[in-house]
């Protein structure tokens, strides 16, 4: 007999972890802790908490932290105060959360908690896939679907304001895993109903996200024996124009400078695109344009192969937003003769990346990772700098004239 593969994804996992977790720093006198509690929802089968866990045959338990601190020198972490996706409000789901669900939810959340207009970050397999802003919240939904489309599909959509009904006649048009909002205006969770299985999540805590987008917390890896690498979270230092350094740099007694100052669009796009790459997985390069992601290249091990990435990726995912746009279908799916209309309009553009700006959460070693941008039109780089040799990447903008800042630090995320 056949095994019906289907039905694992289908199973449910019973997890055996405590309902309580305590972490102890320290002994004696010395002691700290910190304490933690299960979460868990109300189903139509009964109280439980995660679906299972990265896959189907692993048990998962969320826990959300409930008191104590750490002392560190001068600095106290309180544990409890900052809520992202470990006090969701569980509204609807024909299948509930499983562990993959809500780290995507948390990714989107660790991207959203930097703007207060109306954004949505698209999140798939803990990496965005469109992250854009909006004038409302219905817009930031497309801008952020339509920059790539494929990918969206199954996706988990975060968004920092009420979802409102125009949001969600767009968003049930699409197949999506998750949805989470600080709310949803009347009449919106009926319409999510059509979409049965759509998890939706309700964290009130997303107002507060921008207020509290600097408190640090504790970030936590396991290895495989089991042993714990515990680090404070990062936090990105450009925030806003100011806090980012001109791109020069002495080389064989040789001052070298960035000779174009950033346009006040490009300082939007780089401080847009600097925050957005703080939830990006190393090793990455974005192309951001107009305060929307353009391309999003991922966890390569090399800086030209994923500019590369991310250039190839922007001109796929133009070729599918232009041709549905035209002709209310697929890229695959068009005849050659509006395949050749369709590439007409994205070489105009060069994929969208003319007058993009360059993001890159490492510095350039050499030039050849930054001149794949600069060959496609883009305008201005942010990097962190502190390369040997970026003189040569301040040398290439030059040629270009494009603009370049440096952040004076790194964005890896492992």
């Amino acid at each position: 007999m056949a095994k019906d593969l289907k039905a694992m994804y289908r199973q449910i996992q019973v997890d055996n972890f405590p309902e309580d977790l305590e972490i102890r720093f320290g002994t004696g006198e010395q002691v700290q802790t910190l304490v933690y509690r299960k979460t868990t929802w109300d189903l139509e089968e009964g109280r439980a908490g995660l679906r299972y866990g990265e896959n189907p045959d692993q048990q998962a338990a969320l826990y959300q932290p409930v008191s104590g601190s750490l002392r560190f020198g001068d600095d106290t972490l309180t544990v409890g105060q900052w809520i992202l996706a470990s006090q969701p409000e569980l509204l609807q789901s024909g299948k509930h959360p499983s562990k993959i669900n809500i780290t995507d939810a948390d990714a989107a959340l660790g991207i959203l908690r930097w703007f207060e207009e109306p954004a949505c970050v698209i999140v798939k397999h803990n990496n965005p896939c469109g992250v854009a802003l909006g004038k409302d919240i219905e817009e930031a939904y497309r801008r952020a679907y339509d920059a790539d489309r494929i990918a969206a599909f199954g996706g988990c959509v975060g968004l920092n304001k009420p979802l409102t009904l125009p949001a969600a006649e767009s968003l049930i048009s699409s197949y999506v895993e998750v949805v989470l909002a600080p709310d949803y205006e009347p009449g919106v969770l009926g319409l999510l109903k059509k979409k049965p299985n759509i998890r939706v999540l309700r964290i009130p805590g997303i107002v507060d996200l921008a207020r509290n987008a600097t408190r640090r917390v504790l970030e936590w890896k396991s290895l495989i024996d089991g042993g714990l690498i515990v680090q404070w979270s990062y936090l990105p230092e450009g925030r806003s124009p100011d806090r980012f350094f001109p791109a020069e740099c002495e080389y064989q007694g040789k001052l070298w400078r960035c000779q174009r100052q950033p346009t006040d669009r490009e300082w939007k796009d780089i401080v847009f695109g600097w925050l957005v790459e703080s939830g990006v997985t190393s090793n990455s390069v974005l192309y951001v344009k107009d305060q929307v992601t353009v391309g999003i290249g991922t966890g390569e091990q090399d800086r030209v192969g994923v500019a590369e990435i991310a250039r190839d990726k922007a001109y796929r995912k133009t070729r599918e937003r232009l041709a549905w746009y035209r002709f209310s279908s697929s890229w695959n799916d068009l005849t050659q003769e509006q395949r050749g209309q369709v590439e007409e309009d994205v070489q105009a553009i060069r994929g969208g990346l003319r007058d993009s700006v360059m993001v890159s959460d490492g510095f350039f070693p050499f030039r050849d990772g930054i001149d794949i941008g600069l060959k496609e039109g883009v305008s201005a780089v942010v990097q962190p700098g502190g390369s040997i040799r970026d003189f040569e990447s301040i040398e290439a903008c030059n040629e270009f004239g494009a603009a370049m800042v440096f952040t004076g630090q790194r964005s890896f995320r492992h």
